[in-house]
């Protein structure tokens, strides 16, 4: 007997990975050495790399995003705002050691972190326990959020002249692939590992569905919302830790600047819905390379730095009539009349 298939599984990946096969083949079009790489100076290069490297803070944020958005049914907009928060934090516990070793970079990166922690703890709160709507719970943190990161920096852009720190944000001596690659690629096997060992996707999805009944079922709703949020804060931490390594100084106004907005279309391009319930780490994953694709896939054809974000409000708007609920319904009667006879059936019934 044939096990039934759980309804949507792997459905839910057809419209990123169609989103990224056409900008895959327009890349191919506009040039057939799209897909070579090159080694130069021990580093990979070209443009598959490239797109690695550079969407190593959105994929990690992205994971973050998809877990608050499923247990709270709302978004955070204040990620890049909270990175921006932590890696100040980094920065300025590593300029205040005598001298930077890798155990220094340890515990600045764990200090990040728990601020991190804190950060979604306050969200959290707000979200879980008082109720507060998401998006104008973190709106506070994405309001001020910038400021308390430069009087954090003491209103400078401190820089990080060291070889270490450049060596994370860049190629470490004999590993040919960008260390922000390797790190984000850990960071998705823990996150594969946590969720399949523990019962921390159950929950969210129950959650996200059905408050009530999961309350009945024995599940703490504001626990799991508020562990959501705390774990956003560490993909924070993470993400900025990876952004400041990468630009080698700490600038508050522009260090991941508007990257709220990326997470959130990673975390709908990959299928997820934005009011909760089930939901996909993978989807996001693919939907957060596919928003980096995007952006280069503009650049080579020669759109304009500014124009790009009109470009993404387009594709945006294009995406949310794809996945609104009233086109779905439209689409599902389309499909029935078409398995019923369609115009076939219709000339039939004229006939008789």
């Amino acid at each position: 007997m044939n096990k039934a298939r759980p309804h949507g599984q792997g459905s839910h990946l057809l419209f990123p990975l169609s989103i990224l096969g056409i900008l895959v083949i327009i890349n191919l079009i506009k040039g057939a050495d799209y897909f070579s790489i090159t080694m130069i100076n021990g580093a990979l290069y070209g443009n598959i790399p490239n797109i690695l490297f550079g969407a190593s803070e959105l994929v990690i944020l992205s994971i973050g995003m998809t877990l608050v958005t499923a247990s709270s049914r709302g978004q955070d907009i204040s990620v890049g705002v909270a990175a921006a928060i932590t890696s100040a934090v980094f920065v300025q516990v590593l300029l205040g050691a005598p001298e930077i070793t890798w155990l220094v970079i340890l515990y600045g990166f764990a200090v990040s972190c728990v601020v991190g922690m804190v950060i979604g703890a306050f969200n959290g709160s707000l979200v879980a326990i008082f109720k507060v709507q998401p998006m104008v719970a973190t709106l506070i943190l994405f309001t001020a959020g910038r400021s308390i990161s430069f009087m954090i920096d003491g209103k400078l852009s401190p820089i990080l002249a060291n070889p270490l720190t450049s060596q994370i944000g860049g190629v470490m001596p004999g590993i040919p692939i960008p260390t922000p690659i390797i790190l984000t690629a850990i960071f998705i096997i823990l996150t594969a590992v946590v969720l399949k060992t523990t019962n921390l996707r159950l929950y969210v999805e129950t959650v996200g569905i059905n408050e009530k009944a999961a309350r009945l079922n024995g599940i703490n709703p504001v626990a799991v919302k508020f562990l959501t949020y705390v774990i956003l804060g560490v993909c924070c931490a993470v993400a900025g830790f990876i952004a400041v390594t990468k630009a080698g100084r700490h600038d508050s106004v522009n260090i991941l600047k508007f990257v709220e907005m990326d997470a959130i279309l990673a975390v709908a391009i990959g299928g997820n819905a934005l009011s909760g319930g089930k939901f996909s780490i993978t989807g996001s994953i693919i939907g957060a390379y596919t928003i980096e694709m995007l952006s280069r896939t503009l650049l080579r054809l020669e759109v304009g730095t500014e124009t790009i974000k009109a470009f993404k409000a387009v594709f945006i708007i294009i995406l949310m009539v794809i996945s609104s609920p009233v086109l779905r319904v439209q689409l599902a009667k389309a499909k029935r009349w078409l398995e019923t006879g369609g115009l076939k059936g219709l000339l039939t019934k004229r006939e008789a």
